[in-house]
């Protein structure tokens, strides 16, 4: 769910290839990465955050996957996918890879793969994927290695979505098919297996020995373990407790990183990863007037947030879109350049709203720098006497069932692409039934993005995004607030960091070696 611009590899890594190579004496050896991104569930029909699909990249398969820095995904569960001719992008298949097998030992088939699809949509996990298969009409196994997709409309975006933790591959003898799957075993065939879990702490993956797919090999063991905080994760890195620390480590941490300090390898690379704050438009919410919204959209100044709080660890954002992908604008800038608190005024007063209008603001502990974002966006939006804010930090899983129930006003969440594509910002942001329960609802916004599902050459979206992006800023059912840079520190001893942060949504454990 990560989407690479460019890649900038800070690490000297070593002269001469021998020194790249793992030696016999550190070839099994287990080596432990630290990350605050938790998990939520190991069921890929109940996750649809960054954590939970970092750990289906190396426990599932995918029919199609990307390659390292990729935008077009590869064949990796499947053999070969392609939309079927004469369809007009409405029908989709591909054909299975021979010889996968489950841990149980039985052969993947395509009823797998269909149960797999079928139950994400019967499901309907309110904090799921379901909606990157909103154009998703059934599937059906043709035989045991064929598998048809039909789609409702042309999406043209469609194999993206197959390739994301939302495609994962479960085994249908061990799943149930209409209620997500309780307990800490997982069934997939991916580069790993999940031998010991225990929620918020850690998660041990051994290499799967009957491993078949894209990948020419599997990597090295790993532990996984998962902080509460990024002081924690901070705390373990400088402990030496950890050989990779990753999303996130406090912004003054990544700051003062240094890329010539021999005792660790550094990579930074420009990311598609963003953060909005999102509001709830629903009738009975104090943000439920577009002019309320655009009040506070007058407030906020992304350069202070930037700047105080990330420590220039992250730049200041004005779109829905994110740079570096097709169709990018500022729209914002364009709407509400400047911090301006005549103008909210103005807004608030033709609203005939009484002020200070009083609202609720959510945030998810431990999510980096989310309370003292939470505090300055406070300050922010109450200056003028305009907005009284109510903050509180909730723990990640209630945060985002809060804020499916719409139980909050407003919410900071980070948003990591799912594709390297502007679709991943439409339907699951934006559109109706969006991920994010804002209730947001535009008939226009909703046209643009089926519109823009029809060309396969992707390119001929921009235009479409473009408009698309100035609907959302005249009616603010977000603000966006900045983008990403992606860190990945590692001791001296481990190589491929920068992998776990390619931009693709893979997070690619199996590339650390020792070396």
């Amino acid at each position: 769910m990560r989407i690479l611009v460019t890649l900038l590899v800070l690490a000297v890594v070593g002269i001469g290839g021998w020194q790249l190579l793992p030696s016999q004496e550190n070839k099994d050896k287990t080596i432990t990465v630290g990350t605050t991104d938790a998990v939520t569930s190991l069921d890929p029909a109940g996750a649809y955050d960054a954590g939970s699909w970092a750990l289906y990249s190396s426990v599932f398969q995918t029919l199609l996957t990307f390659e390292p820095g990729g935008v077009q995904p590869v064949p990796d569960a499947a053999k070969s996918c392609a939309f079927v001719s004469g369809s007009g992008l409405k029908q989709y298949r591909c054909t299975l890879r021979d010889g996968i097998t489950f841990p149980s030992g039985r052969a993947m088939t395509a009823e797998d793969v269909k149960f797999s699809f079928d139950r994400v949509k019967k499901i309907h996990s309110d904090v799921g994927p379901v909606s990157l298969f909103s154009t998703l009409g059934s599937v059906s196994a043709d035989d045991a290695h064929t598998v048809t997709f039909h789609l409702s409309s042309p999406d043209a975006t469609f194999p993206l979505k197959v390739a994301t933790g939302a495609g994962s591959i479960v085994d249908r003898e061990k799943y149930p098919a209409d209620a997500l799957r309780k307990g800490s075993e997982v069934d997939g065939t991916g580069p790993y297996t999940l031998t010991a879990y225990t929620k918020n702490s850690k998660a041990d993956l051994t290499p799967y020995k009957s491993y078949k797919g894209y990948l020419d090999s599997t990597g090295r063991p790993i532990e996984l373990r998962y902080y509460g905080d990024s002081q924690k994760l901070n705390a373990a890195w400088a402990g030496k407790q950890l050989d990779v620390a990753t999303r996130t480590l406090p912004p003054h941490v990544l700051s003062a990183l240094n890329p010539s300090d021999p005792k660790e390898r550094v990579s930074v690379s420009d990311s598609a990863e963003t953060r909005n704050l999102y509001l709830n438009t629903h009738a009975g919410s104090p943000l439920h007037d577009a002019r309320v919204r655009r009040a506070m959209a007058w407030l906020v100044n992304r350069e202070q947030l930037a700047s105080t709080v990330y420590d220039g660890t992250v730049d200041p954002l004005y779109s829905l879109v994110p740079t570096g992908l097709i169709g990018h604008t500022t729209s914002f800038f364009d709407a509400y350049p400047t911090q301006n608190v005549k103008k909210a005024r103005e807004l608030l007063t033709e609203a005939g709203v009484k002020l200070p209008v009083e609202f609720t603001f959510g945030y998810g502990e431990g999510r980096g720098a989310g309370k003292q974002e939470a505090a300055e966006l406070k300050k922010q939006l109450e200056a003028g006497g305009l907005f009284k804010v109510d903050v509180k930090g909730y723990e990640w899983t209630r945060f985002q069932k809060l804020w499916a129930a719409g139980k909050m006003d407003a919410w900071a969440v980070g948003w990591v692409a799912d594709y390297p594509d502007p679709d991943t910002f439409g339907a699951p942001l934006v559109g109706t039934g969006s991920t994010m329960f804002t209730g947001y609802s535009n008939k226009s916004v909703d046209s643009l993005i089926r519109d823009s599902q029809q060309y396969a050459d992707r390119s001929r979206v921009a235009q479409d995004f473009r408009r698309l992006q100035g609907d959302v800023a005249a009616d603010v059912p977000l603000i966006p607030l900045w983008q990403a840079k992606e860190y990945v520190v590692s001791n001296e001893d481990v190589g491929g960091g920068q992998y776990l942060a390619d931009g693709t949504g893979v997070f690619r454990l199996w590339l650390l070696k020792w070396i």
